[in-house]
């Protein structure tokens, strides 16, 4: 029940941000083809982008919060991490279109008509595009969403390449006409970096690189009476929602009975300690001669 009350609240952050992304897409396209300004059109393309990963980012939250089944046993919770490489993936292609754009203005070399009128537009949208990134982060730390944190590290690049038209505007006004065209290919560079930023992270996750430090579960493991030691620990899947499984030695001499109540006590413990374990698959092996702890 917690999982799909997170998730609706992921749906409704990712729905108000779309709404958000597309009134500052609007705004910057329109006022960047009457300026004439690649830079800020770049900015536009950029932010259009926004508006895709969140509906990209709906698609994949509607099939991530579905239940475990037979085909999927630990659930369907990677469908949100997939989706933020589609995120980078498209953040590239912006990059690569907005590079030819560069290489054209660069050729024509024509000069953008910056008005009082596109400054007041740039700064508007870039102070939404502040809070909104904010806003996304705080929800996505919140509830444990690398969608909503992939999006607004997307939405933040936003941010930077707004600033960055800005002091082209004011270079441009100075008459460094240049200034534009390579002000666009700075942004492209900070696309590239973000696309870089969520592909690392998302990568850990479909990697089965461990949420958990291995050697924190050993110890703790130990520490419980009965257990006389535990190797082979593994852990794996996403912050909030990690699956464990580990080897606990105990007594030769053990009952049976004994020894499979232990395991359940070993999971129910490493579930109180570690908040953000789902699950925990605990094998009993007889301790030999000499073998103890961690």
């Amino acid at each position: 029940m917690r999982m799909e009350e997170d998730y609706a609240e992921v749906r409704t952050t990712l729905v108000l941000v779309l709404v958000l992304n597309l009134v500052v897409t609007v705004a910057k396209a329109v006022f960047g083809i009457l300026a004439n300004s690649l830079s800020m059109i770049a900015d536009a393309v950029h932010s259009l982008f926004d508006s895709t990963s969140n509906i990209i980012g709906l698609v994949a939250i509607d099939r991530a919060c579905k239940p475990p089944d037979r085909d999927h046993p630990y659930g369907h919770r990677k469908y949100e991490t997939f989706a933020t490489l589609i995120i980078a993936l498209l953040l590239l292609v912006t990059g690569a279109e907005i590079l030819r754009g560069v290489f054209a203005r660069i050729v024509k070399s024509t000069a953008p008509n910056i008005t009082v009128v596109t400054f007041l537009v740039m700064v508007s949208t870039m102070v939404i595009n502040f809070f909104v990134s904010r806003f996304e982060h705080e929800r996505g730390v919140h509830l444990h969403s690398s969608i909503l944190v992939a999006d607004s590290k997307h939405t933040k690049s936003d941010v930077y390449a707004s600033l960055s038209v800005l002091a082209g505007f004011v270079a441009v006004k100075a008459g460094y006409l240049i200034v534009d065209p390579i002000i666009a290919f700075l942004i492209v560079i900070l696309i590239i970096k973000t696309a870089y930023s969520i592909v690392k992270g998302s990568s850990r996750i479909l990697c089965d690189t461990s949420p958990i430090e291995q050697a924190a579960i050993a110890a703790f493991a130990v520490s419980i009476p009965g257990v006389v030691g535990c190797h082979k620990v593994r852990a794996r899947g996403i912050e909030n929602e990690a699956f464990v499984d580990l080897h606990i030695m105990v007594d030769p001499k053990t009952p049976l009975k004994d020894a499979h109540e232990l395991s359940h006590l070993v999971e129910r413990k490493l579930k109180e300690k570690f908040a953000n374990i789902k699950d925990v698959v605990v094998h009993i092996e007889p301790a030999r001669v000499g073998e103890g702890r961690v």
